[in-house]
């Protein structure tokens, strides 16, 4: 971290931006695959002792050329589930690595917004992490073997392999439309029942579950510990969401470790007799596996808090009395149009079906706009607004990046002094609110004020009389891509970004540029003939539509927008 400090001290006045090789500048062709500080690295196996030991972070040392303390990113702090009270996070380990461990999907159906929330949070959480140079192993687990997946594949006549692993591919599609990037490891259930049955042989050895009949199940009573994650009472346990009633349990809050074989459902060899694992048990034994039975961060979405979460922490101290994870992070529930996201209800949005009308990257910026703990409520006018949104940020860097490249002279002088106090402003507001426990939503209100003095210098007629207004504008765009890409935000191309946000605008819209630009044809031509009243008719069709006209000395010419019968019903939800 020291070294961390004073490279940030180092690049003046370009605090964002890093020296060394790991903080170059991102350039487009590079965004999608991230420089150094964001791609995870390749790290050893750790499947017997605990991955890291506990030990706090050195402080930095003074910055060796004039004595002064170096300038330090300001402490991460994350709200621990566990203590419901926001804590300064500092890995276990003295190097500053970091274990990451993120609860994945059950592949038996398209993913759905409720999984590109919980997996754009992390990503974030882990982009963020890098950023701050800590060295993150991130693992995120497919469990592919599960009741859900065998009762789906029974009922389209598959074999559940083949269908999990056919979900687990089409899951992995839409991270990556979504920009999140790949984690360090990404195990799945299937290839790892050796470790989940040792790890329940040891739980059997140390009095804490108990066969029947093939079945192994956890015995609550035996974990006097048990509900402290979710604050929840033994006596408040009941049978739940995948907590099955078993007359054959001594508690029926006592959980299935291990489920004996049914007739054409898969099944592995045990100690019990053939059989398969339960849910609970395979994230303890995967997580053990590659993070070693203590590491520093445990996440998921708000709904696995009980029972998975708090059956994850009684298996595993059940199994290794060592066992510990320093922080709980949940991300909060998604609702559509103010309900509760369900097939039932039939408002089950998969992440394809937003994806055909809109560009993923603003589907990133529609949940990036409440913070990670809160719900948030799925609206399309909402998604509109984060569309609109995302189109006028790169509509403006486009725009410098046109500006900037036709005149690629510097004098090397100082930038101007208003510059750098907007760059300055930038990277304390985006640091402070991301060390708040990742209040992207701050962070994102951060680029506004930039944003605005570069359309200035853009396009006023006293913005483009500024002194060094090419400087300042290339600063600025370098110091937003740099925001951009720690949001996850950051596309390969501004102009083919923008083109794909206009193709999406006119699906959504169900017209083709050759009839928006024939419309812009008769409005010119109404104009020209005074008919006013049929131009803003033309006009306001369009508007209606979500094509919004802008006339300009060299003609008119139409961008996406919130569409004219929505802007009423976002203004009252704002």
């Amino acid at each position: 971290m020291a070294a961390a400090a004073a490279r940030r001290a180092a690049t003046g006045l370009f605090p964002l931006l890093r020296s060394s090789q790991s903080r170059a500048r991102l350039r487009h062709s590079e965004s999608l695959i991230l420089p150094a500080l964001l791609r995870p690295r390749s790290l050893p196996l750790h499947p017997v002792r605990p991955f890291f030991c506990s030990a706090a972070l050195s402080s930095p040392s003074p910055a060796a050329s004039n004595g002064a303390a170096p300038e330090r990113s300001p402490d991460l702090h994350l709200y621990n589930t566990k203590s419901r009270r926001r804590e300064l996070f500092r890995p276990r380990a003295p190097s500053g690595e970091v274990g990451m461990y993120v609860c994945g999907v059950t592949p038996y159906d398209d993913s759905h917004i409720g999984h590109a929330r919980a997996y754009v949070a992390f990503d974030v959480l882990f982009r963020y992490l890098r950023y701050l140079d800590y060295e993150v192993r991130y693992v995120r687990n497919f469990t592919d073997i599960d009741d859900k997946i065998i009762a789906r594949a029974n009922q389209l006549g598959e074999d559940p392999f083949s269908l999990s692993k056919r979900y687990s591919d089409d899951f992995l599609s839409d991270m990556a439309n979504l920009q999140c990037l790949p984690p360090s490891v990404e195990p799945r259930v299937s290839d790892h029942i050796d470790q989940i049955v040792n790890m329940i042989k040891q739980i059997i050895d140390n009095g804490c579950a108990y066969v029947v009949s093939g079945d192994v199940y956890f015995s609550v009573d035996d974990f006097p510990e048990y509900g402290k994650l979710s604050g929840r009472k033994l006596d408040d346990n009941r049978a739940g969401e995948r907590v099955a009633v078993d007359e054959r349990k001594k508690n029926p809050a006592d959980f299935a470790l291990w489920k004996a074989a049914k007739d054409g459902e898969p099944w592995w060899d045990s100690p019990w007799g053939p059989g398969r694992p339960g849910w609970h048990i395979e994230c303890s034994a995967m997580s053990a596996q590659y993070l070693g039975n203590s590491f520093d961060i445990h996440g998921g979405g708000e709904d696995l808090i009980f029972p998975h979460h708090e059956n994850e922490i009684a298996q595993s101290r059940a199994a290794c009395c060592d066992s510990s994870i320093n922080y709980w992070v949940h991300n909060g529930f998604v609702n559509v149009n103010g309900h509760k996201m369900s097939k039932s209800l039939g408002n089950f949005i998969t992440i394809r079906k937003v994806i055909e009308l809109y560009h993923p990257l603003a589907l990133r910026m529609f949940l990036l706009g409440t913070h990670y703990r809160a719900p948030i409520n799925y609206t399309v006018e909402q998604l509109n607004v984060a569309s609109d949104r995302l189109y006028y940020t790169y509509q403006t860097l486009r725009d410098c990046e046109v500006s900037t490249q036709q005149d690629q002279s510097s004098s090397g002088d100082s930038l101007p002094a208003t510059t750098t106090l907007c760059i300055e402003k930038l990277h304390k507001e985006f640091e402070a609110s991301m060390s708040d426990d990742l209040h992207t939503t701050v962070a994102l209100a951060a680029i506004s004020e930039p944003l605005k003095v570069m359309n200035d210098l853009l396009h006023t007629r006293k913005g483009k009389k500024q002194e060094k207004r090419l400087e300042s504008l290339s600063a600025l765009e370098e110091t937003i891509r740099t925001v951009l890409s720690v949001l996850g935000l950051m596309p390969s191309s501004y102009r083919e970004a923008l083109q794909q946000l206009r193709e999406k605008a006119l699906r959504r819209a169900s017209i083709t540029e050759e009839q928006v630009l024939q419309k812009i044809e008769e409005r010119t031509s109404a104009r020209k003939a005074k008919q006013y009243a049929r131009s803003d008719e033309i006009r306001d069709e369009l508007a209606a539509l979500g094509i919004a006209l802008m006339d300009g000395p060299d003609g008119t010419a139409w961008r996406p927008s919130v569409p004219s019968s929505e802007q009423a019903v976002v203004a009252s939800s704002t």
